[in-house]
């Protein structure tokens, strides 16, 4: 397991949707980097400061009920859900492409990762195109973090 940022770039949800439906088993990370959280992979619970046994993950799996829709909005939407964590956590939060095992699940029930690989960093366009795609959908909706208090 090698903590490197010299990781490839996906510049495209086209290019991370070909991936996704490429290669299966594999989670977006929105952190400081590979670098950075493979020193100890470990994330750290907010609320209770507890080190949690691997890295806080989403999967990007396309699921079996997902049926013949969309894996870009599929995708879009993984991504979206997460787009406020740059914002709420400062700066250098990115989100990054990894494979890994599931060891467990944190206190909002994401996978906790571990023998993690990066795969790839995504470029910020891929975020704005997920912007647009969800956007595109009939229903409104919102990331997870909908209002801040």
């Amino acid at each position: 397991m090698e903590a490197t940022d010299d990781l490839p770039v996906v510049g495209t949800l086209a290019g991370l949707t070909a991936l996704v439906e490429r290669e299966r088993g594999l989670y977006v990370r929105w952190s400081r980097g590979p670098a950075i959280d493979l020193h100890a992979v470990s994330s750290i619970d907010d609320l209770t400061g507890v080190a949690l046994p691997g890295l806080s993950a989403n999967p990007l799996d396309v699921e079996e009920w997902w049926q013949d829709r969309s894996p870009a909005l599929w995708v879009a939407r993984r991504l979206y859900d997460y787009e406020h964590l740059p914002r709420e956590k400062g700066a250098g939060i990115r989100p990054w492409v990894l494979k890994g095992r599931e060891a467990g699940r944190g206190p909002d029930n994401e996978p906790l990762v571990t023998d993690v690989r990066p795969i790839c960093r995504l470029a910020d366009a891929v975020i704005e195109e997920a912007h647009t795609e969800v956007a595109r959908q009939e229903n409104p909706w919102g990331p997870l973090r909908r209002a801040t208090r």
